[in-house]
């Protein structure tokens, strides 16, 4: 991924907040033929995550398999309207900013019962949360949750390297940072909020 000093992200604690928030990662593998992608949900357990897919799906068959996960947090366009610098100068340009991680391991193919039924009430109690009345697992009959761990696999990833890249104006004056912000408040389209509170949670961090 290219990387300009300036938007390289190594706090431990920033890419693993990214990755929790958003969960939804693309799985990028290379195999026999060629590169494939699956986009699945994940957990984050120390230095591993875990996941699972059907059987029928290839990554079941993957065992060992070098692996890049990718995890995408908000994103938006940003206007060289929002930018003061412009109405003084002109010389500014539109551009995108966002927050990825990239996570490199190794898979491991998990077939174990109890691991997977531990795994889907975790992901169930985590995501159910919010609800007003939360879901459980075993809230299900009995049958009916033996079949579907039947048809499944866990996955887990052993995180070898991590890469974090967040665009978030730091290349251009702390004027210009906070007319974005305002910008995407202002807008308020897909992501913008959440894309103003980081760039805002940024700021917080340079002081």
């Amino acid at each position: 991924m290219y990387m300009p000093p300036y938007f390289k992200e190594t706090r431990s604690e920033a890419l693993h907040a990214l990755m929790r928030a958003y969960p939804f990662a693309t799985l990028v593998t290379h195999g026999d033929a060629g590169l494939g992608a699956n986009h699945l949900p994940w957990e984050l357990v120390g230095d591993r995550l875990h996941g699972h897919v059907a059987r029928g799906n290839e990554l079941a068959r993957a065992d060992g398999a070098e692996v890049l996960l990718i995890f995408r947090g908000p994103d938006g366009y940003v206007s060289p309207n929002w930018y003061p610098s412009k109405h003084e100068t002109g010389r500014e340009v539109p551009t995108w900013n966002y927050a990825v991680v990239h996570v490199h391991g190794r898979l491991r193919v998990v077939e174990d019962h109890t691991w997977l039924r531990q795994l889907l009430e975790r992901l169930t109690d985590r995501h159910e949360a919010g609800q007003p009345k939360p879901w459980h697992v075993s809230d299900a009959p009995a049958d009916h949750i033996e079949k579907a761990l039947g048809g499944i696999v866990g996955l887990e990833i052993s995180v070898e390297r991590i890469e974090g890249k967040f665009k978030l104006s730091q290349n251009h004056p702390a004027a210009n940072r906070a007319g974005v912000v305002d910008g995407l408040r202002q807008r308020r389209g897909r992501g913008d909020a959440e894309l103003a509170d980081l760039m805002a949670l940024q700021e917080e961090n340079r002081k």
